[in-house]
């Protein structure tokens, strides 16, 4: 029985596909055909796959219009491709190739070569497949991902609330730690609702607040001539605010009752210096509950792109520069590297300590990721919990750190019972 293999070439509205015959000696002789994009299509095209008899697929991951494709060969060409009499080893699988990895010639490129040599070069191993999980933890990796992004709207409305009241001449975010704060919100709410006195703008100030009811005067003092604009687009971005936190706790729901059944692996990473629930989570969402597709913590440093490069040419190495790698994990290792190198006694701070003299501040905190993703790939795929090495951690910041996290197990529906 001949072995075939299909290439996709994927572009928004149409898919350029070839069918070939890859256990042969002479050249290739590819079936060519197109399809659509929409659901209808896709349903044809597997249909198609599963008449030609293919073996495995392989297409290019162009920006987004891949998942759909992905999705539908994989619901209904995958499972009837695997249990077919006589299905081999490799029967069914589904390949994503990144688009640098199938360039071809300046001139030369057509929709249809694309694909012949996507075909081609996974024969020869010259591609860079990417990893994709199944459907259930690539849901995990959309509600996490999003998170972040409503994250980071929170953060730009809160900037661009604080450049609103620096323009009014309302120099409360000198005075208070946090601009969206309970004594904070309740004053520009009332500033918004069009309060034009200090007096009774500071009077609503919570009275452990640092600052005192004159230097609160003093900054609020331009509300008595503020231009109903700026009430107007401060209750605004208030409002914006407001609308993105609700959203924010309605994903953080999703994401905990997505990852109910893996409680334990959250509990165990989030304990880890520098970590936490929400890093636990989105750590869960990128590798998966136990790690299972990387087969050693090496593997895993280097498809996160926390490891050094390697550039060799003449049996020098060029350049030691990281490779990319995942973002969305190499973000997180980095946030946690900087936070796990400040918790005092910890061994990360004093990896840190005995380092950052020579290798300076970025170096470190890269040496600090590296261990940190080496570690994480030990608590899930070996299903240990983490212990403190370092020699000066007091039991007091232990209890601390550890009831913040349940607090925020609990907060998100699990069940936490301290030992």
């Amino acid at each position: 029985m001949p072995y075939r293999m299909a290439g996709i070439d994927v572009h928004k509205k149409r898919l350029a596909v070839v069918v070939a015959d890859v256990e042969v000696d002479d050249e290739y002789q590819f079936e060519r055909r197109w399809y659509g994009s929409n659901p209808e299509q896709l349903r044809v095209l597997s249909e198609w796959l599963i008449e030609r008899q293919v073996e495995e697929v392989v297409m290019e991951s162009t920006a987004q219009y891949w998942k759909p494709v992905w999705g539908a060969v994989e619901r209904y060409w995958k499972p009837m491709c695997q249990s077919r009499e006589g299905a081999g080893r490799m029967s069914g699988t589904l390949h994503l190739a990144q688009a640098l990895s199938n360039r071809g010639r300046r001139g030369r490129k057509t929709d249809f070569r694309d694909g012949e040599r996507l075909v081609k070069r996974l024969v020869s191993q010259e591609l860079v497949l990417s990893f994709v999980p199944d459907a259930e933890q690539r849901l995990w990796r959309t509600l996490t991902r999003t998170r972040y992004q409503r994250t980071r709207d929170k953060v730009r409305l809160q900037n661009q609330l604080e450049a609103l009241l620096e323009e009014a001449h309302i120099k409360l975010s000198s005075l208070v730690s946090d601009l969206l704060g309970a004594s904070a919100r309740r004053m520009l709410k009332a500033l918004a609702d069009g309060e034009t006195d200090p007096a009774a703008l500071a009077a609503l100030a919570d009275q452990r607040l640092r600052a005192t009811p004159a230097q609160l005067h003093d900054a609020l003092g331009a509300c008595t001539e503020l231009n109903p604009v700026y009430r107007r687009l401060v209750k605004l971005t208030i409002e914006g605010l407001q609308f993105v936190e609700q959203q924010i706790s309605q994903l953080e729901r999703e994401i905990a009752s997505l990852l109910q059944r893996h409680q334990d692996a959250v509990e165990r990473l989030a304990v880890v210096p520098g970590l936490g629930v929400d890093s636990a989570q989105q750590i869960i969402a990128e590798v998966g509950a136990k790690a299972a597709t990387f087969p050693s913590a090496e593997k895993l440093s280097s498809w996160v792109g926390a490891c050094p490069g390697k550039e060799e040419s003449a049996g020098v190495n060029r350049s030691r520069h990281s490779p990319k790698g995942n973002r969305q994990m190499r973000r997180i290792l980095n946030q946690a590297a900087n936070a796990a190198v400040k918790r005092k006694g910890s061994i990360f701070e004093i990896v840190y300590r005995r380092l950052v003299p020579r290798l300076g501040h970025n170096k470190t905190i890269g040496v600090v990721a590296h261990r940190l993703c080496h570690l994480i790939w030990i608590i899930l795929h070996n299903g240990v919990r983490y212990e403190e090495r370092g020699p000066a951690v007091s039991k007091q910041s232990q209890q601390r750190h550890t009831a913040r996290m349940i607090r925020k197990l609990r907060m998100l529906g699990y069940r936490v019972e301290p030992i």
